[in-house]
């Protein structure tokens, strides 16, 4: 347990960022969800907004601190080549 009050204060300061951490990648991972879920139904259209909506909020988890920028670039591409695939 924390001895002093600046340790006291980081500990419920990350209790507090944990939550708003934690729910941002859950929102984050219900886009990237939907996104999945219609690229696995074979719909083009459905993958494509749910897409074009995923992104901001990936990006958004970026400028927050919550997923590295290079993560985010390599999930982004590789879902826009699978729904590209869609088409073809």
């Amino acid at each position: 347990m924390a001895h002093h009050k600046s340790a006291k204060k980081r500990i419920v300061r990350n209790a507090h960022r944990f939550e708003i951490n934690h729910a941002r990648t859950s929102r984050i991972r219900t886009f990237v969800k939907k996104v999945e879920k219609a690229i696995a139904a074979g719909d083009h259209a459905a993958a494509r907004t749910a897409f074009v909506e995923a992104q901001p909020e990936m990006h958004r988890g970026v400028s927050k601190g919550v997923l590295h920028r290079n993560t985010v670039a390599r999930k982004l591409s590789r879902m826009n080549a699978r729904i590209k695939a869609l088409s073809a």
